[in-house]
C-alpha cells in the first residue's frame, strides 16, 4: 500500500466542529483522498454503513477500500461531479457532506504524477489516469492562443506574461517533462519569491481535471444532497475556488424564505499557527459551511 504519511487533512479540527458529527448521522465525503476528514468523522458517528467515499484517484481509492475493509462504507472512484449527480438521482441525503478540493499532498509528492515543479518527471497532472487529457497534451498540442487564455485564466497571470510564455513554449516544442517546462519559464522570468512556475503549473493542472467546472457544476448538487438540517464544508485553496464557493452560498442563502442554505462562516475559515508549522500546505486553505434550511 502507498506511503501517506506526509498526507494531513486541513483544518481537520475546524472541520468536526462545524460539522458537528452525532452519533447514527450520515456522510458524504466528495474528495475522500486518504481518509483523514472521514477517520474523524465516522470515529463519532459509526454510521460506516450510511457513508459515502469518493474519490477520482485511484491509488487514494485502493487505500480507502483497504482501509476500510471491515467496516465498508461505500466507496466510490469517480469525479466528485458524476459521483454527486448519480447520487441525486438516486435520491440520497446527507446530514453531512465535505469536499476538500485541493490536490492532496501524495498527488504532489509523487514524481511520476507528474504534478511537481521540484520534482522532474512526464508531464501527465490527471487524478484520474482513465482520462486521455494530460498534462503533456496540453503543453505539446494546443494552440497558443489557447495557452494564454488558461495561463490568464487559471493561473491568473497577467497578458502580457502569459503571452510571452505560451510562444516561448510553443517554440520549445516538443517538451517531455515538468523539469522541462519549468526550466523553460524560469530562463524567460527568474526567482522572485515564488517558483516562477507556480502559477503556470496550476493552470495546466486546473485545465488538465476541468477543477473549476467541477466545482461550479457541484455545488448545486451538494444543497439537493443535504438533508434538511444537513451541514456542508466546503474547502478551497485559491481565489478562484474560493470565488466560486462565495458566490454560490451568497446567492442560496440570500433569497429570503425562499433560501435553500444558511451560511455558518461569517468569513472563511483558516488555519491556525499551530497547524501551519506541522503542514505547510494549508496556508491557503478557507473552510465555508453551511447548513440546508427545511424545505418550504
Amino acid at each position: 500500500m502507498e506511503d501517506t504519511t506526509k498526507h494531513k487533512p486541513v483544518l481537520l479540527n475546524e472541520v468536526v466542529s462545524f460539522l458537528a458529527p452525532q452519533e447514527g448521522e450520515s456522510y458524504l465525503d466528495l474528495t475522500a483522498g486518504y481518509g483523514g476528514h472521514a477517520d474523524k468523522i465516522l470515529e463519532v458517528t459509526r454510521n460506516y454503513k450510511g457513508a459515502v467515499l469518493v474519490d477520482r484517484d485511484l491509488n487514494a481509492v485502493e487505500y480507502l477500500r483497504a482501509k476500510y475493509r471491515e467496516v465498508k462504507p461505500e466507496i466510490v472512484h469517480d469525479d466528485f461531479y458524476n459521483a454527486a449527480l448519480r447520487l441525486v438521482e438516486s435520491g440520497k441525503k446527507f446530514d453531512m457532506i465535505l469536499a476538500d478540493f485541493g490536490v492532496s499532498s501524495p498527488q504532489l509528492d509523487q514524481r511520476e504524477r507528474g504534478f511537481s515543479i521540484a520534482l522532474s518527471s512526464r508531464l501527465d497532472m490527471r487524478m484520474d489516469k482513465r482520462q486521455e487529457l494530460d498534462a503533456w497534451r496540453v503543453v505539446n498540442k494546443w494552440s497558443e492562443r489557447d495557452l494564454i487564455e488558461i495561463f490568464v485564466e487559471y493561473g491568473e497571470e497577467r497578458e502580457v506574461r502569459a503571452r510571452m510564455l505560451a510562444r516561448e513554449i510553443v517554440h520549445s516544442r516538443p517538451i517531455e517533462t515538468t523539469g522541462e517546462l519549468a526550466e523553460i519559464i524560469k530562463r524567460k522570468s527568474g526567482y522572485g519569491s515564488k517558483h516562477p512556475a507556480t502559477q503556470i503549473f496550476q493552470a495546466i493542472r486546473i485545465a488538465v481535471n476541468d477543477e473549476l467546472g467541477q466545482i461550479e457544476r457541484v455545488l448545486p448538487l451538494v444543497t439537493k444532497l443535504l438533508a434538511p438540517g444537513g451541514r456542508a464544508g466546503l474547502i478551497s485553496f485559491h481565489s478562484l475556488e474560493d470565488r466560486l464557493v462565495k458566490e454560490y452560498l451568497t446567492e442560496a442563502s440570500g433569497r429570503g424564505i425562499e433560501s435553500d442554505l444558511r451560511v455558518l462562516t461569517k468569513k472563511p475559515i483558516i488555519a491556525g499557527k499551530s497547524e501551519l508549522v506541522n503542514n505547510p500546505r494549508a496556508r491557503s486553505a478557507k473552510l465555508r459551511v453551511a447548513e440546508r434550511l427545511p424545505e418550504s
